[in-house]
C-alpha cells in the first residue's frame, strides 16, 4: 500500500526548470533549554543549519531562509542567501508564506533547519519526482517520508495505488493507520504558483491556533493532484528538537564522517571511538589510534600517525609525523614532516620543523622550532606576561635540555644547546651553550647530620 520513488539518483534538473529551497529556521528550540537558536547548535563542530545550506546550495538555484526576530546570528550564517523574518511565530505554513514573494518560478521545496542531514541526492530525487522522472507524469506535490525504527508518534502517510491520499496525525489515527510504517517528514515540494495559492488558503482552526504546512497535502489531494512520497533514510530525516535528539544526530554525523575517512584511505583502529569535525581532512595512509578527538580545522597529511587519547584542533600535521599518545595540538600549530609530539605535550600557535621532536611533558606556545631540534622533557615556553603574548624562536638542530624554561621573547640560534634546568631570559647565539641556573654547592657530611637532627625532632614529637 505504501509507495516510494525509485532510489536511483536522477540527473540534475534542466536549467529551464528553476528550483527554490525555503528553509524554515525561526524556531527557538524551547525543548533545548538554551538561549541559542536551535539551528545554531553544533553537529561535528559546525552549526546544524550549515549542513542543510551546503547541500541545498548544490541542488537549488535559490535559497531563502526564514528566521525569527532578533536572530541576527542565524541570518549571518545564511548569507549570502536571501533571509526573511517571521515576526510572529504562527506555524510552519505561516513561516513558509513569509518567503512567498521570493518563490520565483519553477519548483519550491520547503525544508526545515532542524532537519539538517538531508543529502543532496535525496533533494534531487524529490525534484525528479516533481518533474516526472521515473513516472508517467510529474507529481503536483512531492513529500519526503521515512520508515523509522520506532514510528512512535510520527504522522503516517496513507497511500493508495502509489499515490498519497492523506497524512494522518498519530493522535487521530486508527489502529490500522498506526500500523503504517511510512511516516511524514514534513518536507514538501510543489510548483511555485500552487504553493503560493495553497499557503494562502491554510487556516488556523485547530487546537494550537497555528497555520500548519501539512494542510497543503489535503488541499492538493482535494484538487485531484498527484501527491507522491519520496522515501529517504531515517538518519537523513530525523528532526532535532531536544538535547537527546541532538546527541542522536551527532552519532549519525560521526558515522558518516568515519565512513568517509575510511573510504578515503585512512585507518581508524577503533572507528567508534574517534570523533571528527565536519571539516577534518585525513589523507591516505593516516593511522588514527583509539580515543582521538578532532576539533574544527585539522588537516593530517599522508602517513602521519595520531596515537591514542590525543586532541587536535585548528592545526596541520605533516606527512609521517607522530602525535601522542595523550598529545594536545591547539589552534595555529603546524607539525612538520616526520616530527614527533609525544605524551602530555601541548602545542599552541607553534611551528615544529621537519624531524623536530618534543617527546615528553612540555608546553610549547607561540613558538617556532627549527628542523631536527630536540626539546627535552618538561620544557616550557613562557609566552604570556599577564598582558601580552610573546614568541620564542628556536633554530635548527638545537638541543634543549629537560626542565628548561624559555622566557619569551627570546631567540635560540641554530645548533645551540640549552642545559637542563636552565631559565633562559636572553638570546642564545648559534652553536653556543646556555646555562641559566644557580651554581651547585656541596657541603661534605651535611646531609647525614641534617637527617639525624630531623629524626631526633620526630622522636621528640
Amino acid at each position: 500500500m505504501n509507495a516510494t520513488v525509485p532510489s536511483a539518483a536522477p540527473a540534475d534538473l534542466p536549467a529551464h526548470r528553476p528550483a527554490t529551497a525555503v528553509i524554515l529556521a525561526a524556531g527557538m528550540g524551547t525543548r533545548m533549554k538554551s538561549d541559542r537558536p536551535k539551528v545554531m547548535h553544533p553537529l561535528a563542530g559546525q552549526p546544524m543549519l550549515r549542513y542543510l545550506l551546503d547541500n541545498a546550495a548544490s541542488v537549488f538555484d535559490r535559497i531563502v531562509v526564514v528566521v525569527g526576530p532578533g536572530m541576527e546570528q542565524v541570518a549571518a550564517l545564511a548569507a549570502p542567501h536571501a533571509v526573511v523574518v517571521q515576526q510572529d511565530r504562527l506555524g510552519t505554513a505561516h513561516a513558509a508564506a513569509q518567503a512567498a514573494d521570493l518563490f520565483g518560478t519553477g519548483d519550491v521545496a520547503v525544508l526545515y533547519g532542524d532537519n539538517p542531514l538531508i543529502t543532496a541526492d535525496s533533494m534531487r530525487r524529490m525534484l525528479a519526482c516533481r518533474a516526472g522522472e521515473g513516472n508517467s507524469e510529474g507529481a503536483g506535490l512531492a513529500l519526503m517520508a521515512m520508515r523509522p525504527r520506532d514510528p512512535g508518534r510520527y504522522g503516517r502517510v496513507v497511500t493508495q495505488d502509489g499515490l498519497v491520499r492523506r497524512i494522518v496525525e498519530w493522535a487521530d489515527a486508527s489502529d490500522e493507520e498506526r500500523a503504517i510504517t511510512l511516516c511524514n517528514a514534513g518536507v514538501l515540494c510543489a510548483g511555485a504558483e500552487d504553493f503560493r495559492r495553497w499557503l494562502g488558503a491554510v487556516r488556523n482552526d485547530n487546537a494550537q491556533g497555528e497555520y500548519y504546512l501539512g494542510d497543503v497535502v489535503a488541499m492538493a489531494v482535494a484538487e485531484g493532484r498527484q501527491v507522491r512520497a519520496v522515501e529517504a533514510p531515517e538518519d537523513e530525516l530525523r528532526g532535532i528538537n531536544s538535547r537527546a535528539e541532538l546527541a542522536e544526530a551527532e552519532a549519525c554525523v560521526q558515522r558518516r564522517l568515519r565512513a568517509a575517512a575510511l573510504d578515503g584511505g585512512a585507518t581508524l583502529v577503533a572507528p567508534e571511538t574517534v570523533f571528527l569535525a565536519a571539516d577534518t581532512v585525513l589523507e591516505p595512509d593516516v593511522l588514527v589510534q583509539p580515543h582521538v578527538v578532532f576539533g574544527p580545522g585539522v588537516t593530517v597529511r599522508r602517513g602521519a600517525e595520531i596515537r591514542a587519547f590525543s586532541h587536535l584542533e585548528g592545526c596541520v600535521v605533516g606527512p609521517g609525523a607522530l602525535i601522542g599518545p595523550y598529545a594536545r595540538l591547539r589552534p595555529g600549530s603546524d607539525v612538520g614532516a616526520a616530527a614527533h609530539v609525544g605524551n602530555f605535550v601541548e602545542l599552541k600557535a607553534t611551528t615544529l620543523g621537519a624531524g623536530a621532536k618534543a617527546n615528553h611533558l612540555s608546553y610549547l606556545g607561540d613558538a617556532t622550532i627549527g628542523p631536527a631540534t630536540n626539546i627535552g622533557a618538561g620544557t616550557i615556553t613562557c609566552n604570556y606576561d599577564g598582558v601580552f603574548k610573546h614568541r620564542t624562536d628556536i633554530g635548527a638542530g638545537c638541543f634543549v635540555g629537560s626542565n628548561a624554561i624559555l622566557v619569551a621573547p627570546v631567540s635560540i640560534g641554530d645548533g645551540a644547546l640549552v642545559a637542563a634546568g636552565s631559565v633562559i631570559t636572553q638570546d642564545v647565539p648559534p652553536d653556543a651553550m646556555a646555562l641559566g641556573r644557580a651554581r651547585q654547592t656541596n657541603k661534605d657530611g651535611r646531609g647525614a647530620s641534617l637527617q639525624a637532627a630531623l629524626r631526633r625532632k620526630k622522636e621528640q614529637g
